[in-house]
């Protein structure tokens, strides 16, 4: 979609001016994962017309791959409007204009399962579910069991305004969706929302079939569960023409995943174990190190917490597409579970320190000197606006 962002605080009706930009989840994880450095394809549609031409031109300059993008000549693109406060907050305000849009004309006849079984990761979102019927049946035919499929990243991504007056079914439909996947992101929040469970233990009950659940919890930070046994034996893969990636930051297990980037949003995946500290890392875990847990179905998961560092906010929006991009990224390049938690938050922060729902993120060699940080320069991390630039001085204190 085309987002448009206001200049100024307050209510819509007060709003006299609006930037606009991009929006939408699976692209802004195909934008960042770019950013990042990795080759990411970006599946969707949009309209023929001037603000279709704006997205395809905006997501193609992060180096996102936009030649799945279909145009569709009879429906327009879709655009929204919102204020500046948190999602979370009585006076947000969203105001969408997607009904009938050319998004919502995906399914399986109008998005050829060839355009995302190229990836070594598919990244979907239940916000693509919430679109239209012919939408869900796409997502539920990319999650279902399927012979050689990369491995499916879903998203939650509840929004209770998206599913009109049932959002009970929303939440049951996001749920049977979430368990066909291999990788799953929720809030604690959104799980309390639409589940009416909020811990991550409880969450891991609802969700045993996934081999790796990501549940993040705001400025607490967020918690992996993976399971030891898991269906993904292919060890983790660097990305064409990388260099291996380096032993050290990818600790004696963590769910390591195998075989590109493909968005249907999506991003390879295939598992280990992580270990209590993921040499190399610095990790900060809680309860002193990853623990084993009875959640999983093939096998007890280990499950590693990172707390988020302390970050001075500029618009709470685009932080958790941020978030799966940074984790993604570190699945791409087979690091421990800390690793690819921190890297989450590392991502996070660059988007919450923009006004915007995108942000260029640090480059990977700064991106790693953070995550390499020791426990304690960790745990002191303050990040700010401007804090992604190489010139930058990043406060530990």
């Amino acid at each position: 979609m085309v987002t448009f962002l206001p200049d100024r605080a307050g209510r819509l009706a007060d709003v006299p001016s609006f930037t606009r930009a991009v929006g939408g989840a699976e692209s802004n994880v195909a934008c960042a994962l770019a950013a990042a450095g990795h080759r990411a394809k970006w599946v969707g549609r949009v309209g023929r017309d001037g603000f279709g031409d704006h997205l395809v031109e905006a997501i193609g300059a992060y180096g996102v791959d936009v030649s799945a993008v279909r145009r569709d000549p009879r429906r327009p693109t879709g655009a929204y409007f919102r204020t500046a406060t948190d999602r979370a907050s009585d006076a947000h305000e969203v105001v969408y204009y997607r009904a009938g849009s050319a998004a919502s004309a995906m399914s399986p006849e109008t998005v050829p399962y060839g355009d995302v079984a190229d990836g070594r990761i598919l990244h979907l979102s239940g916000i693509t579910a919430a679109l239209s019927a012919p939408c869900l049946a796409l997502v539920r035919e990319l999650t279902a069991p399927r012979a050689g499929r990369p491995l499916v990243s879903f998203d939650v991504n509840f929004r209770p305004g998206l599913w009109g007056d049932d959002v009970a079914e929303g939440g049951r439909v996001l749920l049977e969706l979430a368990r066909g996947a291999d990788l799953v992101f929720v809030g604690a929040d959104e799980a309390e929302a639409a589940w009416g469970v909020g811990e991550p233990e409880g969450i891991r009950g609802l969700l045993p079939e996934p081999a790796v659940l990501v549940v993040k919890r705001g400025g607490e930070g967020a918690v992996v569960f993976e399971r030891c046994a898991g269906p993904f034996p292919t060890p983790p893969l660097p990305e064409p023409g990388a260099p291996p990636p380096d032993p050290r930051a990818s600790n004696a297990g963590g769910a390591g995943f195998g075989p590109r980037v493909s968005n249907a949003g999506g991003a390879g995946i295939g598992p280990r174990v992580s270990n209590a500290g993921g040499a190399g890392i610095g990790p900060r875990v809680s309860n002193a190190g990853p623990r084993a847990s009875g959640a999983g179905a093939a096998g007890t998961d280990v499950v590693t917490a990172v707390p988020a560092p302390r970050v001075d906010v500029v618009a709470p929006v685009g932080a958790g597409d941020a978030f799966a991009a940074g984790f993604l990224s570190g699945t791409l390049r087979g690091l421990g579970a800390v690793g690819r938690l921190r890297h989450g938050h590392v991502m996070a922060a660059a988007a919450l320190t923009v006004p915007g729902d995108l942000a260029v993120p640090p480059r990977r060699a700064r991106a790693d000197l953070l995550v390499g940080l020791d426990d304690a320069a960790w745990g002191r991390l303050h990040l700010g606006p401007g804090w992604t630039g190489d010139d930058q001085e990043v406060r530990t204190s």
